[in-house]
């Protein structure tokens, strides 16, 4: 086989695991983000009889503030994980496990903790498997982001295009090319 027909695949290979490395990383920071904002602890405070007690519902976000803004930015690095390339996406890669680690440390703490009230733990639990989840795809792109596809060259800005008007042209020229519907770059 000749070097052009091994790269197709090794291109859609690489492809796909940036697709799996995107989405398990979405999935897990958007698991953990919505798991934080669910009722992890219920606490009831006695009032005297006949009044029932005083329900408080806690949520994970109010007895951990730090952890949605932490799920909040590994759910947008994988955005940014799309933007970048080479060793860029490596550094993000890096960056994302250490953020997605620290989300689910944070749903570990919640599980463990001994809170008093009646604990829901299926909350703590799903962010910690989100946390994992994320964590996973950031090392996937550590490991690996160089070898992946990037963005097309239309999304990047060409050598051509400068910063002024088509050189031996006015500024004026180009508006007037414009008006008649004619691109002033065309030469």
């Amino acid at each position: 086989m000749s070097a052009p027909d091994e790269a197709g695949p090794r291109r859609r290979a690489g492809r796909r695991e940036l697709v799996y490395a995107v989405l398990l990383g979405v999935a897990g920071a958007g698991l953990s983000m919505w798991a934080v904002t669910r009722v992890w602890v219920v606490e009831l405070a006695p009032r005297p009889a006949p009044l029932p007690p005083v329900r408080d519902t806690r949520t994970g976000a109010q007895l951990l503030p730090w952890l949605p803004a932490l799920a909040l930015v590994t759910l947008a690095g994988w955005g940014a994980v799309l933007a970048t390339r080479g060793r860029v996406r490596r550094l993000l890669g890096g960056v994302l496990t250490g953020l997605a680690v620290a989300v689910a440390a944070g749903g570990g703490y919640g599980l463990l903790t001994g809170f008093t009230g009646v604990v829901s733990r299926q909350w703590p639990l799903l962010c910690l498997l989100g946390g994992g989840c994320a964590a996973a795809a950031g090392v996937l792109t550590a490991a690996r982001g160089d070898r992946w596809s990037v963005m097309g060259a239309r999304y990047e800005r060409s050598a051509r295009v400068g910063t002024g008007p088509p050189s031996g042209r006015s500024t004026r020229d180009a508006w007037d090319a414009l008006d008649r519907g004619a691109d002033p770059t065309d030469d």
